[in-house]
Parts: structure tokens; C-alpha cells; sequence
């Protein structure tokens, strides 16, 4: 079970939030909290595997909460969440520990995907954002691939497209496209052509 904990100071989006994880089975929101002290509070109080965290809010910004928190509880894995796409925005949470970046604009599918991926020790950013992993950490994730990843690079080795993917897998096609972005930045490679020939070297078939 992955223990979430969620800050934002928007109180409709935690409810969003809230609505989306309400069915999904490995996923239980501990507690909310709406500024970076309540934040720190309820990390303390309840010790959650993964934080999702405004960067701008009240009291205390996200960025120094992820600071403390990943002082203090150092398996933590935390996830930006926020309006700031801006590179050095992105920087400053990587920086203070942070384990992804997500935009709010986003689908709230995407952030399901983010909290599995940082909670299985994967480092995860927005789709429609760059960044660049540093050395250390791709030599860490590379190779590292979730569940449902490994399931996607199954179909894709059957010759599969995005949309059948979907459709086989009662998932959205937005979905699909993000996983087969991730894995190829976590297998170090350069196109969809490069999936499609790993799959088939590594045998990735039902």
C-alpha cells in the first residue's frame, strides 16, 4: 500500500485529488494538509511513502518542505506539484530531494502514474516538460521498470499501437504514450523505434 500524503492550498483540487485515488486499491491518502507547516506536521505524524506538494504555499513553501521532509525522512519520495514550469523551479525541488515534477495542467491520470513510478523508486516528470536526470540518478532507474510498463513493452513487442495498447489494457491513450516516454528515458534510449527493438531482443511477450 503506498501511503500518500497530499499538500495543496487549493482545497478543490485535494478534493479532486481525493476522488480520483478513492478506487484504486494500493493507494491511501493519510491525511491533507493546505501550508508547508501542516505539512511537516502530518509527515511527522504519519510517515507517508509519498507527498505530493504545492511549491507555492502559504507559511512555508514546498520547497522547503521537501528539504526538511527528505532531512528528516530520507525514503520519502516526494512529487512537485504545481503551475511553475520554469527550469529553475524545477532545479529547486530536484535540488531540495524531490523524486518528480508534474504539472497541474496535466491529467490527474498522469499524477496516478507519478506516484506509482517515485514510489517504486523511479524518478518521474511531467510529459510536457524537459529535464535532464543527472548521471548518478539515471544509473540508478535505468532498467527499472514498473508492472504496468513491463506489460506495455510486452504489447509493443507484438507490434501493438498506442491505441490498441489502450484498448487491451482499459487505459487511456494519453497513459500509454507517457509510459512509452518513460521507458525510454529509463532504458537510456532515443526514439520509439529503439522501444520497439528492445521489447524484441529482451523478449518482453506473454
Amino acid at each position: 500500500m503506498i501511503r500518500l500524503a497530499i499538500a495543496e492550498d487549493h482545497q478543490s483540487l485535494i478534493d479532486g485529488i481525493k476522488l480520483l485515488i478513492k478506487y484504486e486499491e494500493d493507494i491511501e491518502i493519510v491525511g491533507t494538509a493546505n501550508d508547508g507547516e501542516k505539512l511537516l506536521e502530518l509527515v511527522r505524524l504519519k510517515e507517508p511513502k509519498v507527498v505530493i506538494t504545492d511549491i507555492r504555499m502559504p507559511k512555508m513553501d514546498g520547497i522547503v518542505a521537501t528539504k526538511i521532509i527528505k532531512e528528516e525522512f530520507p525514503h520519502t519520495k516526494v512529487i512537485g506539484f504545481t503551475m511553475y514550469d520554469q527550469k529553475d523551479a524545477i532545479r529547486q525541488m530536484l535540488e531540495a530531494g524531490a523524486s518528480g515534477y508534474l504539472l497541474k495542467n496535466s491529467p490527474l491520470e498522469e499524477l496516478l502514474i507519478a506516484i506509482r513510478s517515485v514510489a517504486n523508486g523511479l524518478q518521474y516528470f511531467d510529459s510536457n516538460i524537459e529535464h535532464k536526470v543527472d548521471s548518478n540518478t539515471q544509473k540508478q532507474s535505468k532498467g527499472l521498470l514498473t508492472k504496468r510498463q513491463k506489460e506495455i513493452l510486452g504489447l509493443v513487442a507484438q507490434g501493438k499501437t498506442s491505441r490498441e495498447i489502450a484498448d487491451e489494457l482499459f487505459i487511456g491513450i494519453h497513459t500509454v504514450d507517457t509510459h512509452r516516454k518513460n521507458m525510454i528515458r529509463i532504458l537510456g534510449l532515443h526514439g520509439k523505434g529503439e522501444l520497439m527493438r528492445y521489447a524484441l531482443e529482451k523478449k518482453y511477450r506473454f
